[in-house]
């Protein structure tokens, strides 16, 4: 079988959870957010990035969503909550938020097929990335209304997914063996 430059991207990305210290270029984020952009979507591309490379904005973003995981009574995110070592941005320079307009056909499938071409993207170009849940935690807390402002989030959008870039810490990173039994043929 041949490998294309394309299925080798796919099987070598992985969650990168460790990060150097530096932002991305200008450049290489511009790469990324078109080829979020060129996604499949059911015909609206009715998505929303967001690009938060402040790390001020970023420690608050980490702190709310733990406070608000803290309160949802689900006793693991609560364990990660209370870890004063976890950030659930990885200490990664740069998250985007993928939002999605709210009276879309689809817009959570629309927005993680974006976020899969933006973590694609990265790999292709030898930056980290990890998608990233638990940052949107915060958007269930009492601070909801002031981060949708404060992110410029257009009204009657959601933020349904995201995502951290970086420059990996490690350059080896372990590739798993897949489970075996996950495809199932009829012909």
């Amino acid at each position: 079988m041949v490998i294309n430059e394309t299925l080798k991207t796919l099987k070598q990305r992985r969650s990168i959870r460790s990060y150097k210290d530096e932002q991305i270029k200008e450049e290489e984020l511009q790469a990324i957010l078109e080829a979020g952009l060129y996604a499949p979507n059911a015909g609206d591309q009715a998505w929303h990035f967001t690009v938060v490379q402040n790390k001020e904005l970023l420690n608050r973003l980490n702190l709310t969503a733990k406070q608000s995981a803290n309160q949802l009574g689900i006793e693991q995110l609560k364990e990660l909550a209370n870890d004063e070592k976890f950030n659930c941005l990885y200490d990664a320079p740069t998250l985007i938020i993928i939002s999605g307009n709210e009276q879309t056909v689809s817009p959570e499938v629309d927005c993680a097929a974006a976020t899969q071409n933006l973590l694609l993207a990265a790999e292709s170009m030898g930056l980290g990335s990890c998608w990233i849940f638990f940052v949107l935690l915060a958007f269930y807390s009492s601070e909801r209304s002031n981060l949708l402002n404060e992110l410029k989030i257009p009204q009657g959008y959601k933020p349904y997914t995201a995502a951290v870039l970086g420059y990996k810490k490690n350059a080896v990173i372990n590739v798993p063996d897949r489970k075996p039994n996950l495809i199932t043929y009829i012909r």
